[in-house]
C-alpha cells in the first residue's frame, strides 16, 4: 500500500524544468503551461509594478481635476484604473511573457505555485 502512495505522490508532483529548457522549447509546443489564475494576478502587479505605477497616473488626475482642468484629470484617472484592470484580465498571458523572457519570473511562479510547467 505504501508504494501505491508513494507513486501517486511522484505523480501529483511537478518536474524541474529549467529556465533555458523551458525558454528553448515552450515555442516548439514541448511543455504545457498551467496557471493559476488567482495567483496570476497579483503575482504579476507585483512584477510590473502595477500598483505604484496606477497610484502615479491617478494621483496626479485627481490634482489636475482638482486645480481646473477636469478632462485631463479624468483621462489621467481612467488610465491608471484601466491599467490596473488590463492587468488583472491578462495576467496569464503576462505571466507566461515574463517568464519566458526573464529566469527570475519563471523561478519564482514556478517556486510560489503562480505556474507549473509539464512536458508535453
Amino acid at each position: 500500500m505504501s508504494g501505491q502512495n508513494d507513486q501517486n505522490a511522484v505523480q501529483e508532483t511537478a518536474e524541474y524544468i529549467p529556465f533555458e529548457e523551458f525558454r528553448n522549447g515552450l515555442p516548439h509546443g514541448r511543455f504545457r503551461v498551467i496557471v493559476n489564475p488567482a495567483l496570476a494576478a497579483p503575482f504579476v502587479a507585483h512584477r510590473t509594478h502595477a500598483t505604484p505605477l496606477a497610484l502615479a497616473i491617478i494621483g496626479p488626475g485627481i490634482a489636475a481635476a482638482l486645480v481646473g482642468y477636469p478632462w485631463i484629470g479624468a483621462l489621467l484617472v481612467a488610465a491608471g484604473i484601466l491599467l490596473r484592470r488590463v492587468i488583472k484580465t491578462q495576467a496569464p498571458r503576462i505571466l507566461l511573457h515574463l517568464a519566458s523572457h526573464q529566469a527570475s519570473a519563471y523561478e519564482q511562479a514556478t517556486e510560489h505555485g503562480v505556474m507549473e510547467v509539464r512536458r508535453a
